[in-house]
């Protein structure tokens, strides 16, 4: 799905958070009910806690994330202009954990905002209460993944190659940063073989017709796990549609859902293989978009763009590349499940499921290719 917003854009979610589709108010095929009044009288108390009479004005649903409820509403602070923010709301009914803890999401955006090279935005406020929230600066720009999305208008293709190439530079920077610098040392390190086996439990609860060979794929990957690098900060979903562009300009990065610290190459990897991504949701993409993904680098593009910044050598990368094929595969598989329960499927995942067993011939491929590790 296209998330091009005036003034901000919010999932294969956490699992699968790839802002493809917007359930609505449906997240884990729960059909979620929020007192939209209570909401406001709890971001006014919260925002009022921190500047003495501030006051929130409305609420407008924003489409993205599968994890949480998004909105944008109106702050105003006594003597200062009105001001957009961004709220982000845990699930009610659901325990705010894994990717539904908002303030989880707060807290690595808040450190981040704390490193002059970074780009996202500025954390406001929060309240721990029940469901938990917090809000957040609205950052200009619109979100575009240029070989997937369809808009009206579209980048042209020598922006989309300069954003691209912005994005190799930020990840760059992003994984130059410690955990422990960021304030992030108690966090649990996630190994690789973890990401692998947490996609497959997903797989293992869809139908065997949805994605056949995936367990094959599994399989091939288990066989030869890439001995770990030094553990930095993951996004989870690092990719062009989940950053805010001016023009060429990266506004911020957005989407923390499934943040973790981990191998550096998931999501570099996952950034690579968006520059030539096998699965797809639209039957047709007008020529406007399709010349706007032309502007796309290589692969081989992007990684030199990243080692500019970052040289450190990046060994089996090819197998990272698989295993975003597998992943891609999963967090897809339980969008076409739950979309086959649907009394009106949504087009665009059907059009997905039948890309699915290109997905895994292509991770099988380029397994293949690399030869034995």
């Amino acid at each position: 799905m296209c998330r091009a917003l005036p003034l901000w854009g919010s999932p294969v979610p956490a699992p699968p958070r790839l802002a493809w589709f917007d359930p609505g108010r449906e997240i884990g095929g729960v059909t979620l009910e929020l007192d939209e009044k209570e909401l406001l009288n709890r971001l006014a108390a919260a925002a009022s806690s921190r500047w003495p009479g501030a006051e929130v004005e409305g609420l407008r649903r924003l489409p993205g994330g599968v994890s949480s409820l998004t909105y944008a509403s109106t702050l105003h602070i006594p003597a200062e202009s009105a001001q957009s923010v961004v709220v982000k709301v845990a699930p009610p009914g659901l325990a705010p954990v894994r990717n539904r803890d908002v303030l989880r999401q707060a807290r690595v955006i808040r450190a981040l905002d704390a490193v002059p090279v970074m780009r996202v935005p500025s954390v406001l406020f929060e309240d721990d209460g029940a469901p938990p929230l917090f809000a957040m600066e609205l950052v200009p720009g619109d979100s575009y993944e240029p070989l997937l999305d369809v808009m009206p208008d579209p980048p042209t293709a020598e922006v989309v190659g300069r954003r691209a190439r912005a994005a190799a530079r930020m990840l760059a920077r992003m994984q130059s940063l410690s955990p422990e610098s960021l304030g992030l040392a108690d966090e649990p390190v996630v190994t690789v073989k973890e990401e692998l086996d947490r996609w497959a439990l997903l797989l293992d609860t869809v139908d065997d017709d949805i994605c056949p060979g995936h367990r094959e794929l599994y399989d091939a990957l288990a066989e030869r796990v890439p001995n770990p690098v030094t553990p930095v900060l993951v996004h989870g979903d690092y990719r062009l549609a989940n950053m805010l562009f001016l023009g060429d300009a990266l506004n911020a990065v957005i989407d923390w859902e499934i943040w973790s610290v981990g191998d550096p190459r998931t999501d570099l990897a996952w950034l690579l293989m968006h520059t030539d991504p096998v699965h797809h949701f639209e039957e047709a993409r007008d020529e406007a978009d399709r010349a706007a993904g032309r502007g796309m680098p290589t692969r081989l593009e992007l990684l030199e763009e990243y080692q500019r910044v970052r040289p450190v050598p990046m060994p089996e990368l090819d197998w990272f590349l698989a295993y975003c094929h597998y992943k891609t595969a999963s967090t897809v598989s339980v969008f076409v499940k739950r979309n086959r329960r649907r009394p009106d499927p949504d087009p665009k995942l059907v059009t997905a499921a039948a890309s699915l067993v290109s997905v895994i011939r292509r991770g099988r491929e380029i397994l293949e290719s690399a030869g034995p590790s």
